[in-house]
């Protein structure tokens, strides 16, 4: 559960939510709270879930968050009784119910935002019946299925290309890239046209140049053709140089040994065998066997508690204590007569581990021989497909080495004459593009000559039928002599077949024998492999059915683990608040006034104490000022009517003053007038 509420707390101080929540105050939340946070977390999934909880009834709140959790294919932990108590829990806001539903949601954000997009076009409207009896009614009720299978198929095509690794801009840019390769091309073959409509008999020669491209693509499937025969050829070559190889080691083989060394040799194969097969894998299959019982009989118990595993180890401590007292008295008693006895079995217990050792190891010992000789051969041929023939030993080496040698000094030779005509071919190379300069300059001038004649293209086309009679020569030449060469190469093939047919005929004698024991030993072959393939497909079933039930029984391990933590995880919360009690009742106990000030109730006592006395103060506070309000607010009106009067009297001051003012300035105007 905290591993659970940790995560919640992480994923909601991210983005989008950016909550400041700790593990404290998101446990203290409210039900209204826990239902608001759900809410936002659901309408960041779905945009028309965000909604204030508070300005819409509970019932609805709990219908329209049912519904979209029923979209997601959210589902419930418990069965189906329990459904009830987990609707009613998120009517209530419980914190059992909505932590799972959080984590669940918080896990997976992305995905569902998907799926609660696709849930607005891809949840079906169930039409009743009887409303689809109208043709209207059903002909839209069709071409809403068609438009909702549409929207599917675009909406699988639009993943697809997401996830295809194409850009818009890449394929534009290519796109673009060709058009404009196409009105390239567009316009050479119409700028040759051109020239060619010119030119006299440019149909036969479109012809003639149409036959000669067949032709062209009739050799290179002929020489694809002569390539594969060669193949062929050399892998039949190969194939007859490896069963030569085989025909001369089973000749060795076969030169060296005598009957009576065969016969022992098969003796001890057989005498091998017997004993792998009556005696060695008999008793694995039979433990194998007890094995596979008993770890059916240990799935089949039920499970088992320490208590139950206390008692069984002292069962098996008391019964192994009985079975030393009754080896210690039969011994006592037929010691002198069973000592011999005794000592006989443990040699024969020695001799028997010993025979199954060195079985094992001769069986290993075989597995690795047979594996170098596969390792041989492949080596062998490899090294004559690489070179062609056998490998060298000894002299034969030695005469290869010197061979080497002496091609080496030639080939250091021919590698200076190599270098001579490199150096030869860079200066015909620039003699070539001063040609080349000539010839176009020269061309330049044929073409204005051409031009002022009014024969232009004459030459080009001369040139060009002369080009193309030159080629259909040398291809009819060509034609000729592959077609010499190819019954040249099919009469050598068939005499070479004749004369392989005929020396691989006492071979193929001898192969017939070998034929009719591979045969028989295959048969046999075939009958032990479906004896092993029914007895590992029944150890499979028994298999798989063990794993079946292992797994169960992790799964409900692992539910008792997490119900063990969270019982454990309560436990010390009980056990931490009971520790605070007793420490509280110890302290508030206590004949120390020092400690008992210390306890919490008389913290809190004193608290309310300083509370109540604040408040008492204030009431008294609040008393005077109720008395004083009306008298201070008359006084207030008083000072403001007193100041309205005293502004209208210095107003009044202020006029009579300019009226004076003004009256002085006339009468000195009329005296000025008299005196004039």
């Amino acid at each position: 559960m905290s591993d659970q509420m940790q995560f919640i707390v992480e994923k909601l101080n991210q983005e989008p939510f950016r909550k400041s929540y700790n593990l404290i105050t998101f446990d203290s939340l409210e039900s209204m709270q826990l239902l608001q946070l759900l809410n936002d977390v659901l309408g960041e999934i779905d945009p028309k879930h965000v909604v204030d909880i508070r300005e819409e009834l509970p019932e609805q709140t709990a219908k329209r968050m049912l519904t979209l959790l029923g979209i997601l294919k959210y589902k419930p932990p418990g069965s189906i009784s329990d459904l009830s108590a987990f609707r009613q829990g998120l009517v209530t806001g419980s914190k059992p119910v909505i932590h799972p539903v959080l984590h669940w949601l918080l896990q997976r954000t992305n995905e569902l935002k998907k799926r609660a997009y696709l849930a607005r076009f891809l949840v079906k409207l169930e039409v009743p019946v009887e409303f689809l009896q109208d043709d209207t009614v059903a002909d839209v009720n069709k071409q809403y299925e068609e438009l909702m299978e549409a929207f599917k198929n675009l909406h699988k095509e639009c993943e697809q290309l997401k996830t295809s690794g194409f850009s818009t801009a890449e394929i534009r840019r290519d796109i673009s890239a060709m058009e404009e390769e196409k009105d390239q091309l567009i316009k050479r073959v119409e700028r040759l046209k051109k020239r060619v409509e010119t030119v006299q008999n440019h149909q036969r020669m479109l012809e003639i140049a149409r036959q000669l491209r067949l032709e062209k693509e009739r050799e290179e499937s002929l020489a694809q053709q002569k390539q594969e025969q060669k193949n062929q050829l050399f892998h039949a070559e190969q194939r007859l140089q490896r069963a030569q190889l085989q025909l001369k080691e089973m000749h060795h083989a076969v030169v060296d040994s005598k009957p009576e060394s065969l016969m022992k040799k098969l003796e001890e194969e057989i005498n091998f065998n017997s004993y792998l097969a009556t005696e060695k894998i008999p008793r694995e299959l039979e433990s194998k066997k007890k094995s596979v019982y008993f770890l059916q009989k240990t799935v089949a118990e039920p499970a088992m508690s320490q208590s139950d595993l206390n008692v069984l180890e002292v069962k098996i401590n008391e019964v192994n204590a009985q079975i030393n007292q009754l080896i210690e008295k039969r011994m006592s008693k037929y010691e002198p007569i069973d000592s011999k006895f005794s000592m006989y079995r443990q040699q024969a217990s020695i001799i028997s581990r010993k025979k199954e050792a060195k079985a094992e190891e001769l069986q290993a010992a075989k597995e690795e021989m047979s594996s170098t000789e596969r390792q041989m051969l492949q080596k062998t041929n490899q090294a004559q497909e690489l070179e062609g023939s056998e490998v060298l030993k000894g002299d034969e080496f030695k005469h290869y080495v010197n061979k080497l040698r002496s091609k080496n000094t030639f080939y250091k030779k021919k590698r200076l004459e190599i270098a001579e005509i490199t150096a030869e071919y860079g200066i015909l190379q620039r003699t070539e593009e001063l040609l080349k300069q000539r010839h176009e300059a020269i061309q330049q001038q044929l073409q204005a000559i051409e031009d002022k004649k009014g024969i232009s293209g004459y030459s080009y086309t001369q040139e060009e039928l002369e080009r193309v009679s030159a080629v259909k020569s040398e291809m009819d030449e060509m034609k000729g002599r592959t077609l010499d060469n190819m019954s040249e190469m099919v009469k050598k093939l068939n005499t070479m077949v004749a004369e392989k047919k005929s020396s691989l005929a006492p071979v193929i004698k001898e192969l017939r024998q070998l034929r009719q024991k591979c045969q028989e030993l295959t048969q046999e072959c075939d009958e032990k492999k479906i004896q092993y393939d029914s007895c590992a497909a029944g150890l499979e079933s028994n298999r798989s059915t063990l794993e079946q039930e292992v797994k169960g029984l992790l799964e409900e391990c692992i539910q008792e683990e997490s119900n063990y933590r969270y019982v454990n995880c309560m436990k010390r919360n009980l056990e931490i608040q009971l520790q605070r009690a007793k420490e509280e009742m110890k302290t508030y106990v206590s004949q120390d006034p020092q400690e008992r000030r210390k306890a919490i109730r008389e913290q809190y006592t004193r608290m309310i104490l300083e509370q109540e006395n604040l408040g008492k103060k204030l009431r008294e506070k609040q008393k005077v000022v109720r008395e004083s309000h009306g008298p201070n607010m008359k006084q207030i009106k008083m000072w403001q009517d007193f100041e309205q009067l005293m502004e209208c009297k210095r107003e009044c001051f202020l006029k009579q003053q300019n009226q004076t003012a003004i009256g002085q300035v006339i009468q000195e105007g009329g005296k000025d007038r008299l005196v004039l």
